[in-house]
Formats: C-alpha cells, sequence, structure tokens
C-alpha cells in the first residue's frame, strides 16, 4: 500500500465495520491502490464479542484496528475513530466500497484550492451495477445531497423514478447540501469543532445533520465528481427494512428540529407532520410489511417527543453559533420533493 507511515498524514481513512468481512476485505484491497500516497487506514471495529477481523492486520499490515466492546453504529464508530487521528483530513468511508485509484488525490485538490469548503463529496456509483457492465448511480449519494425546506433528502442522479446512468451530466463540481456517509470528506478540526456525527443517531441522517451544522457556521458542501467510489449499498440494513424506517424518519425529524430556524420551523413543522401522517397510511396499505413499516413511523415520532428536552437543548447550542440564514441556506430549495410544483410554489413564499 501506498499510505504514508508518518505518524501524522495528510489524511485519514477512518472505516466503520460491522460483521462483513468480505466486503472490507475488498475495500482495503481497492485502497492499496490509491495513488495519492500521504494517507492511513483506521478500521473501526463495532463487532464486540461477535467481531470477525481475526487476522486482518496479518493480512492488512498498513491498517490500524481500534476495538470498540460493542457497537456504536455509524455516528459512535465514526466519532471513536476521529478521536485516534492527528491528520488535516478525514474520510469517512464505508466499508462496502471499492475506490478507483485516484479518488483520494483529487478530493485533496479540491479541500486545498478553497478553505472554506468543509465536507466533500466523491461520485458514488453502484456497485452491483458494475458488475453488469454498467454505470448507474448509488442510491446513498448518487452524484450529490440536496435537501428540501420541510428536510427531506434526495439526491443529484437519483429520482423518484429510479437511479440514472452516469452519462457525465453531473460531471461539473459543485455546491450541494450534505455529503454522503458512504464517502465522506472533510476537515478533522471542523468536524471536531463541531462535536462530529450526533450520536443518538445511530445510523442515518447523521450526515446531513453533521454538514447543515457546517454551512450554518458558513463553510461549504461540494461535490467532486472526478472522485469516484462504487458502492455496494444495503449491507447494513436493506432499502424498505422497518428498523431503516424507524431511523430516517426519527432522524430526519431530529435534524429539522435541531438545525431549522425558528420562524420557518414553526410554519413548516404542521405540513411536515401531516406527510408523516401521509406516509404511515401509505405504509399501512402495504399489507403485512407495511404494518410493521407503519409501527416503526409511530415509534420514530413517540421517540422524538421523548428526546425533545434533549433536542431542544442541542438546537440552542447550533443555533447561537449559526452565521448563516435559512433564507440563505434555502434560496434554490424546492417546498417539499412530496407535493406537486404547483402546490409547492404557492405555499413556499412563507417557509423562510
Amino acid at each position: 500500500m501506498h499510505a504514508s507511515r508518518r505518524a501524522a498524514p495528510a489524511v485519514t481513512v477512518i472505516i466503520p465495520h460491522l460483521r462483513n468481512r468480505p466486503l472490507l476485505d475488498a475495500c482495503l484491497d481497492a485502497l492499496r491502490e490509491t495513488t495519492f500516497t500521504d494517507f492511513a487506514v483506521l478500521v473501526v471495529d463495532n463487532g464486540g464479542d461477535a467481531s470477525d477481523l481475526a487476522g486482518l492486520e496479518s493480512r492488512h499490515p498498513e491498517v490500524t484496528l481500534l476495538r470498540l466492546p460493542a457497537n456504536a453504529g455509524y455516528a459512535g464508530g465514526c466519532n471513536a475513530g476521529l478521536r485516534q487521528v492527528t491528520s488535516p483530513y478525514v474520510v469517512f468511508l464505508n466499508d462496502d466500497t471499492v475506490v478507483e485509484p485516484e479518488w483520494l488525490g483529487r478530493l485533496v485538490d479540491a479541500a486545498e484550492r478553497d478553505p472554506q469548503v468543509g465536507a466533500l463529496q466523491p461520485k458514488i456509483l453502484s456497485l452491483p451495477e458494475r458488475r453488469q457492465g454498467r454505470r448507474v448511480f448509488d442510491y446513498a449519494g448518487a452524484a450529490g445531497g440536496l435537501i428540501d425546506r420541510l428536510g427531506y433528502p434526495f439526491c443529484l442522479g437519483r429520482s423518484f423514478g429510479g437511479r440514472e446512468e452516469d452519462r457525465g451530466q453531473y460531471d461539473q463540481p459543485q455546491e450541494i447540501f450534505w455529503a454522503s456517509g458512504v464517502a465522506l470528506f472533510a476537515r478533522r478540526e471542523l468536524v471536531e469543532r463541531l462535536g462530529g456525527f450526533e450520536e443518538s443517531f445511530f445510523m442515518h441522517m447523521e450526515e446531513i445533520d453533521l454538514c447543515w451544522r457546517m454551512m450554518l457556521m458558513g463553510y461549504k458542501v461540494r461535490s467532486v465528481p472526478q472522485s469516484v467510489v462504487w458502492h455496494e449499498g444495503g449491507a447494513s440494513l436493506h432499502e424498505g427494512s422497518p428498523l431503516k424506517v424507524y431511523y430516517n424518519h426519527r432522524n430526519a425529524l431530529l435534524t429539522l428540529l435541531r438545525n431549522r430556524s425558528a420562524a420557518p420551523l414553526v410554519a413548516l413543522l404542521p405540513l411536515r407532520l401531516a406527510l408523516e401522517a401521509v406516509a404511515t397510511l401509505y405504509y399501512l396499505a402495504g399489507g403485512k410489511e407495511g404494518v410493521a413499516r407503519a409501527a416503526q413511523v409511530a415509534r420514530a415520532f413517540i421517540d422524538v417527543l421523548r428526546r425533545l428536552p434533549i433536542a431542544l437543548r442541542q438546537r440552542r447550542a447550533i443555533q447561537r453559533r449559526r452565521t448563516v440564514s435559512d433564507r440563505e441556506l434555502f434560496r434554490d430549495a424546492p417546498l417539499s420533493i412530496f407535493l406537486p410544483r404547483r402546490a409547492a410554489q404557492s405555499l413556499a413564499r412563507d417557509s423562510q
């Protein structure tokens, strides 16, 4: 591997891992081919007593292994790794990824050109589709994350109609709202100053919350499509999993409560809650599995209410540090990706 052996490399790649050794080995094998040389790799073992990483350091001597006593989730695992490193930059990388050789150097170059960049996202493509000879954007991040005014995330290259083929249509770097946790490049000192990922989220939406907090402090989040990462997807929770429904709905509401300013939050929250009710009804129409998902939406809402005092305290701290208004952040954002365009435009005037 080309990783530097210096005590403080330019970049540390932090990989949280939970019991899927073949995917991790493939990820580390690909990292060996990285052409940028000044980086180190830290694997955070979330497996506890059920760890599957015996012999990892023999097969991958370039890797540092951090073992946790129990599963801390994506957020907790990344934060545990963050506390161990001193490099100027970090990449939080999923263990079910395969990187292209030039991926890291292009991210570093983009960060070095603009000190106001807080986080960067490479182009994320589907690894299963690559096996079929196709270049298709991955669901988790695609060409860059965006958000509507109600806090619903969406992506360039991904829509309700499915995922787009990569034909170069997003090859121009641009500002985005959030960088996917599949491969999130960031300034270490900034992430530390923000307190890292919100560990109570455990998994899902934590990267959106982190990037939102960066932008509230005046930092940019950008795409770097010349950097390419391939993603297996569904390694932790498959799409439609009831538990995934729970985390997505709970953490999305908490993210909105923590980061949106007061006036638009009060104006938009009733509509957001109405759409949560619509989602519940939609799930209920889906048979036995749909009922299980609807129950998770209800569980998520109850959990948000239970966590409300803590979330409001966190909100006050976040809002005190902000330097950017919601009007600026959401200038070009749609009201809601779930509403017809004309209705959304008529409602958007008072949403900032």
